[in-house]
């Protein structure tokens, strides 16, 4: 099971799609979601405009090239719903949300390690970076 990362906290997962692999999407005006690895080459981002739903993955918290990715579509014209999914720590939660990612799914083990509060505490992610800091 999964556990969907949101600012109003901890959700089951509403997507009622399937994903498949960025390298079998047969089109870009789709029904089902495109699942993207994240050592993603850029220009494999193009045309992706219309997908309902991009899932990124992160092998390892240490793997910061998501947010990139997710940046990249988002500055591309992306408007649908983009989720993080894998090794994505509370304390990395409001880079995601700025880098453009919508949500994060982590496994019910990881939840279990940094339970809810501890993703609350950073759902204020718009009022807390250096420069909202700058500007009060």
């Amino acid at each position: 099971m999964s556990v969907i990362v949101t600012d109003n906290g901890f959700s089951t997962d509403d997507w009622s799609g399937s994903f498949i692999e960025h390298s079998d999407a047969a089109a870009n005006d789709c029904d089902y979601g495109i699942d993207l690895p994240s050592d993603t080459a850029p220009e494999a981002l193009a045309g992706l405009n219309n997908a309902p739903m991009i899932r990124i993955a992160f092998p390892s918290s240490a793997d910061g090239r998501g947010f990139t990715l997710a940046a990249m579509l988002r500055r591309s014209g992306y408007k649908g719903r983009l989720r993080a999914k894998g090794q994505v720590l509370a304390d990395q939660y409001a880079m995601a949300r700025r880098s453009g990612f919508d949500e994060v799914e982590i496994d019910d083990a990881l939840a279990a390690r940094q339970p809810e509060d501890q993703w609350q505490f950073r759902a204020d992610w718009q009022n807390h970076n250096y420069q909202a800091r700058l500007r009060g």
